[in-house]
């Protein structure tokens, strides 16, 4: 039987829910809705789901903290799709740092929806099932660096930190955690948590140049993050783990 996505919808506005519960079922999609973190954790509990669309603004587990705990949980590889109220860069930003993989401002049109939702799960898809993203709490070294994945902080080989955004230290750990692999520009954004603030306008070229800056890597002749022609990228050295943190 050909698979159909199941899409998971958290909103407390039962006539939002509803709405795009049935838009998306005569869109293909197989849809349940819930209102609340309650009924999600129960839902899940016995249900696996393709995606989660998941509103920010709910009376007491709001989807900032509800997206957290997926994120902590055996359902950090579903994606979550944010919704939120206001057009606030905060929520956004914050959002995306829990790792959401993309946000919509209300009120959106549905139809711009399914076509965030479909891109998402095309994203996801294309990576293949032994990419991932490890867990924090580590000292990583290469070359000349060191990255301390507990405090999330870079260091030269006299202990100086050089800080990071959440965006730059996220594609970084991408490429620690995979190196000497060739990443596609769709398995890059996917892996650094998707629409980043920084992404949203700006291609992932930018936001690899910058992150070029940070290493101190010359673009002519890197020495870190080599441009593969037509494919991607590759982290070109060796990576060390030195020892958990505490």
């Amino acid at each position: 039987m050909e698979h159909v996505d199941h899409i998971l919808i958290v909103d407390d506005d039962r006539e939002i829910r509803e709405l795009v519960g049935n838009y998306l079922k005569k869109n293909g999609l197989r849809t349940t809705v819930v209102a609340d973190g309650r009924q999600m954790r129960a839902f899940l509990e016995s249900t696996p789901v393709d995606l989660i669309v998941l509103d920010i603004m709910m009376p007491g587990d709001d989807g900032l903290l509800l997206c957290r705990e997926l994120r902590a949980g055996k359902h950090k590889a579903t994606p979550v799709l944010m919704l939120t109220a206001r057009n606030d860069e905060t929520d956004r930003i914050i959002g995306l740092e829990m790792g959401a993989d993309d946000y919509l401002v209300k009120p959106f049109a549905a139809r711009e929806l399914l076509a965030r939702i479909n891109a998402v799960l095309r994203r996801t898809r294309m990576l293949p099932p032994n990419l991932v993203v490890t867990e924090s709490g580590r000292l990583l070294a290469f070359g000349r660096w060191r990255l301390d994945t507990s405090a999330r902080h870079l260091l030269d080989q006299d202990d100086t930190m050089v800080a990071l955004s959440g965006a730059e230290y996220r594609l970084l750990r991408v490429f620690l955690d995979h190196p000497q692999r060739v990443l596609n520009r769709d398995q890059l954004l996917n892996l650094t948590q998707g629409r980043d603030a920084d992404l949203f306008d700006r291609s992932i070229d930018l936001l690899v140049s910058r992150l070029r800056q940070r290493l101190l890597d010359d673009a002519r002749e890197p020495a870190y993050i080599k441009t593969v022609r037509s494919e991607g990228y590759v982290f070109s050295l060796p990576v060390e783990i030195l020892g958990a943190q505490e």
